[in-house]
This record gives structure tokens, C-alpha cells and sequence, in this order.
């Protein structure tokens, strides 16, 4: 079992920052790669990054490479999502998972999930 508790969301105005941590403990973390999801109200759950024990990173499509970056503090088994820039459009509950080292954008592959932290950009 790995166990995830994200921390860092809130309420912030267009054009801000905020950075989301996920830590995590339980089994051998070094084996799993960690990824950061969200959902909006009324939309699926979508892939935003993900980064492996080495950081090696992937992300979506274009709209949020540039304004997050994922990183990774293996010696606190902590992922953290620098997100900038941030608009109205990026609103939604971001969720960090964790897989076995690989990095996939398919939400099938992530066995262990966090509870969530609700991120509201106003205009």
C-alpha cells in the first residue's frame, strides 16, 4: 500500500501561482512514478504530469506544459506541482497517484490515489 495526502490547493486570482505537494509513505516509494491529475465540475478526470523516481517527467498537451511543472523530493517522498499562470479554466479538484515507474498518462495505470485538494482560480 502507498499512501498519498496532497496539501496546497485554495483559492487564488487569475494570473497567480500555487504550488500542490503530495506526500506520500508506505510501501518502497522509490518503486512507484507519481502523476497529477484533475477534474473539473461536470468533466472527467484528466492526466497533467507525471514523473519518475529518476524525474524523468511527462505532461499533457501544450495548454499546461510552460505553466506547471511537476518535481519530486525523493528523500522527502514528496511530488510537488508548480502551477503558474493559472486561469479560470484550470479550476477543478488535482488528485496525485501513484504507478509503478513508468510513465503513462492512461489513469488504468495508477494504483494508489490521494484524496484531493480543490484548486479555484477566480477572474
Amino acid at each position: 500500500q502507498v499512501q498519498l495526502v496532497e496539501s496546497g490547493g485554495g483559492l487564488v486570482q487569475a494570473g497567480g501561482s500555487l504550488r500542490l505537494s503530495c506526500a506520500a509513505s508506505g510501501r518502497t516509494v522509490s518503486d512507484y512514478a507519481m502523476g497529477w491529475f484533475r477534474q473539473a465540475p461536470g468533466k472527467e478526470r484528466e492526466f497533467v504530469a507525471t514523473i519518475t523516481w529518476t524525474k524523468i517527467t511527462l505532461y499533457s498537451a501544450d495548454s499546461v506544459k510552460g505553466k506547471f511543472t511537476i518535481s519530486r523530493d525523493n528523500a522527502k517522498n514528496t511530488v510537488y506541482l508548480q502551477m503558474n499562470s493559472l486561469k479560470p479554466d484550470d479550476t477543478a479538484v488535482y488528485s496525485c497517484a501513484a504507478t509503478p515507474n513508468g510513465l503513462y498518462r492512461d489513469i488504468r495505470r495508477y494504483d494508489y490515489w490521494g484524496q484531493g485538494t480543490q484548486v479555484t482560480v477566480s477572474s
